[in-house]
């Protein structure tokens, strides 16, 4: 089974885009069985996993996923007080590139409540589009942590029309790239329909691959920033920690989702655990950036010994 078959992962975990991609393996499963496999092209369904967590009935309302949904709504509140702080902070490197990143932030944690909680239900018309452009904002996110990640080797002036052009074209690219992949899986239509959604070769590609590099580069710059440039090993060991609430939030969703869900009697899947993860894993990316830019004052304010204000530049 290659890249371009998803059923494997889907069977493990309840993903937003397993209701919209198909498989040439596709999985019917009961109590954690396979049934039986039959031809995906005629039937009008996602990959089914084997298990997720139980929806619940509220004002003639089913709502998907609420355990998650209370962490994502968790997740808005702890990126709100990201922003304030990094508003704050007005003369610090990469200010307006980092409010940039962590605002393309809140609107895809706003998508992710949109698409996991049944706002837009699956088998809805307008669900494939939200789970394209949510997979276009975390895109756009990786994309523009690549361009961030280089502002600390001073190769252009942050905060001047060059660097927010960089970021935001960057985001509008990773945004465009990652949209254009999904959609046109999801809706087959390349080559007149000829490729269907059971091919998502090119989907696995950008959303997984590239997306994966970008970060990885960002880490690299981040770990080189730490090492050569400010020498502080706090910031090492910070990036470290967001690297490994990455890496584990990846492992609770995509490997052990199955586990958690029928050890807690479908209460919760590995969606609740990897979305916590990756709060953290914001968490980390504002730390690092603070504790760097923590003493980059243009003035600062000191009193001598005679009570006088003293008013000096810092440069």
């Amino acid at each position: 089974m290659g890249i371009s078959d998803f059923a494997q992962m889907c069977s493990r975990t309840p993903l937003p885009l397993c209701s919209v991609v198909k498989s040439t393996t596709h999985f019917i499963l009961s109590n954690s069985t396979n049934i039986h496999n039959f031809d995906p092209q005629h039937l009008d369904v996602g990959i089914l996993p084997r298990c997720y967590a139980r929806s619940i009935d509220l004002a003639n309302t089913v709502i998907f996923d609420v355990g998650n949904a209370f962490i994502n709504i968790g997740a808005l509140g702890v990126l709100l007080i990201i922003l304030y702080n990094v508003r704050q902070k007005y003369t610090a490197i990469g200010r307006s590139e980092y409010l940039y990143f962590f605002q393309l932030s809140l609107i895809l944690i706003i998508l992710t409540l949109i698409v996991d909680c049944g706002v837009s239900p699956p088998g809805s018309p307008s669900y494939p589009y939200f789970v394209a452009i949510q997979i276009g904002f975390a895109g756009a996110c990786c994309w523009t942590l690549l361009v961030n990640g280089f502002l600390v080797f001073n190769l252009w002036e942050d905060g001047t029309f060059k660097s927010m052009f960089l970021v935001r074209g960057a985001s509008l690219l990773g945004f465009t790239a990652n949209f254009l992949a999904s959609i046109l899986t999801f809706k087959s239509w390349i080559q007149n329909h000829q490729i269907s959604s059971t091919d998502t070769t090119g989907m696995f590609v950008v959303v997984y691959i590239v997306n994966l590099v970008f970060l990885f580069i960002y880490t690299i710059c981040q770990l080189l920033m730490s090492l050569v440039i400010v020498k502080n090993f706090w910031v090492t060991g910070s990036i470290l920690v967001g690297v490994f609430f990455f890496v584990v939030g990846q492992i609770l969703t995509y490997a052990l989702s199955n586990v958690i869900c029928e050890g807690v009697n479908h209460y919760l899947d590995g969606l609740f655990f990897g979305s916590i993860c990756n709060i953290f894993t914001f968490m980390m990316i504002y730390k690092i950036w603070d504790m760097t830019t923590d003493d980059d004052l243009e003035f600062s304010v000191s009193t001598n010994k005679d009570g006088d204000v003293i008013y000096s530049a810092g440069f």
